[in-house]
């Protein structure tokens, strides 16, 4: 089934503010919640919107959160995101960092205190609109096993970058650490399926294709799935990301990060406060002018457009152009719910008297 994106919106920004959230706050949150739906990533959408409210239910997340900066020089802050909803965290974390760029050139913000912020791109796109740079990381709940490892040590801990381009639209990559997210997983057990080789790992670390080894013990493997094929590049890659968004900020990392499922309860001797972030901004006339930085990355795009493609495909992409593309037709057509998701939404909706 399809639903419109102000539909879908406004049901989100219904719950949130049943569960206590101002509306300016529920709204920004609304607005990360659907950008997930309408790039594709189903995985980090209204999907999601129930593992929020249970979280909240179990008082791990604040409704009326105090996002504050707790410290800072002219070009970095920490900002303690006393508990909030990472919907509303981030986007006031990455103001901080745009704000900084503005004055110094650059801006750099890492957190504590925070939860799931949904798309790592999301946060990134907002230095667009100002010609920078931007920069987006998260630290999350430890479900990836490290090379030759059978503990799940790491999250999935993504990265986001996006570049300003001129007539061409901006370079967006946006991509987890490992060979899948988890919310991937979740589709796929949803669907009955299957995953390809070298996602996931069973609990005594051989290889598995099943959508819930991880449920049942095992891990998800990092960007390369194996040794042989550069798994321990997204280790490394992984690692900056806990390093930068948690060990920096003073949130928990590694194996102390809080699950996002609210019936597994976080460790009972945390090393920090909460989830962490880590965001940047990059003034391009910091380094070069502007417009002529942006005629530049339109030569980029264009040229790396025009590479002749391999055998039985069509073209080469650019980093972001699944996720415009899609973009455009579901703001048009809809976003298409799986059934499972649709039920959990209407019960969500009945048991707070909010209509799906």
């Amino acid at each position: 089934m399809t639903y419109s994106f102000e539909q879908l919106h406004s049901f989100t920004m219904g719950m949130l503010t049943k569960i206590g959230c101002p509306e300016d706050q529920a709204k920004t949150a609304a607005d990360v919640l659907l950008s997930a739906d309408l790039r594709g990533v189903d995985s980090h959408g209204v999907a999601r919107l129930s593992g929020y409210v249970r979280l909240w239910e179990k008082g791990r997340i604040n409704a009326t959160p105090n996002v504050r900066v707790v410290h800072e020089t002219p070009s970095t802050a920490v900002v303690d995101g006393d508990g909030g909803l990472g919907l509303v965290v981030a986007p006031f974390a990455m103001k901080v960092a745009i704000e900084k760029a503005k004055i110094a050139g650059t801006g750099w913000v890492s957190v504590k205190n925070s939860n799931h912020y949904g798309i790592a791109g999301y946060h990134a796109m907002q230095a667009l609109a100002h010609d920078m740079i931007g920069i987006s990381l998260t630290n999350a709940s430890p479900l990836v096993a490290p090379t030759f490892s059978q503990e799940r040590l790491l999250g999935t801990n993504p990265i986001a970058v996006a570049i300003p381009a001129k007539d061409q639209p901006p370079f967006v990559a946006d991509l987890a650490t490992t060979t899948a997210a988890n919310g991937k997983l979740e589709i796929l057990q949803r669907k009955g399926m299957d995953t390809p080789t070298g996602w996931v790992q069973d609990k005594e670390g051989n290889p598995t294709t099943s959508a819930n080894g991880v449920k049942d013990g095992g891990a998800l493997l990092p960007l390369g799935g194996d040794r042989e094929h550069g798994s321990h590049k997204g280790y490394a890659l992984g690692s900056v990301v806990d390093i930068f968004s948690a060990v920096l900020s003073g949130a928990n990392y590694g194996p102390w990060v809080p699950p996002f499922v609210a019936f597994l309860e976080p460790d009972p001797n945390p090393v920090g406060e909460g989830i962490g972030h880590f965001f940047g901004a990059m003034r391009v006339d910091a380094f070069r002018p502007a417009d002529e930085f942006k005629a530049h990355m339109d030569n980029w795009i264009t040229r790396f457009r025009a590479a002749k493609p391999t055998p039985g495909n069509e073209k080469v992409l650019i980093p972001g152009d699944p996720e415009r593309e899609l973009e455009a037709i579901r703001m048009k057509d809809g976003i298409p719910l799986l059934d499972p998701v649709v039920k959990d939404l209407t019960e969500l909706g009945e048991r707070f008297g909010v209509k799906f």
